[in-house]
């Protein structure tokens, strides 16, 4: 079972980011049934939702998604460096992968790029590493 936890800032990138990862565990066995979403309202807030659900014990893996875009201040710095940190640390608090699939980019068109265009997308990319590591770490919890 999948999580993703999706930020709804810049959400019509967001939504060809959840759409790729969707499509990628779908492709790879995974049922609609054992993917859940949970929207949040920005980069910010996702690590707090996705240390929830991994601490839950119902998921293999959490998939984060969003759109960061530089603007003319210093808080794209703040919101991705955090956004980051945040999602590397509650993978490690907790033992369950938690993908890093936000977008943080100088301009929108670098963003519209990696959500599905020229740049592939993103959303599936964290999607087939987040079947990656739930795969590695049930191999290494057999040996």
């Amino acid at each position: 079972k999948f999580g993703i936890v999706i930020s709804r800032f810049n959400d019509a990138i967001g939504k060809e980011l959840l759409r790729g990862a969707q499509d990628a565990l779908i492709r790879h066995g995974v049922t609609a049934d054992d993917i859940d979403v949970a929207w949040v309202a920005g980069a910010f807030e996702i690590p707090l939702i996705a240390r929830r659900l991994a601490e839950s014990g119902r998921y293999n893996a959490i998939i984060c998604l969003g759109v960061v875009i530089r603007g003319a201040t210093a808080h794209f710095e703040y919101v991705a460096g955090q956004a980051a940190s945040g999602i590397a640390a509650a993978a490690l608090s907790t033992g369950v992968p938690v993908l890093f699939g936000v977008l943080t980019t100088e301009n929108i068109e670098q963003a519209v790029e990696r959500a599905g265009t020229k740049a592939g997308n993103k959303g599936a990319e964290a999607a087939l590493a987040a079947i990656e590591m739930a795969n590695l770490l049930r191999a290494l919890e057999v040996k």
